[in-house]
């Protein structure tokens, strides 16, 4: 695969992270921190859309946000 075709595969993750990365930067400053998992939700969303891209990477985002609840103890969670 050429350079150019790599980088129209990025687009969408690259564009992903900017909006993950404009939360993180405006609006999680005005909330009081409640992640219950480190990574946070955010960076794992970063992470697994890095190794895994957007479709992949976006489903196990959102599989992990759904996972934080009350009833859900939290901890050590890294993207597999």
């Amino acid at each position: 695969m050429n350079e150019n075709k790599k980088k129209l595969k990025r687009i969408p993750v690259t564009t992903a992270v900017g909006f993950i990365n404009i939360y993180r930067k405006y609006i999680s400053p005005l909330k009081a921190p409640t992640c219950r998992f480190y990574p946070t939700c955010s960076q794992y969303a970063i992470e697994s859309l890095e190794k895994y891209g957007i479709i992949v990477g976006a489903y196990k985002a959102f599989l992990r946000i759904l996972k934080c609840h009350p009833f859900h103890p939290g901890g050590y969670d890294p993207v597999r």
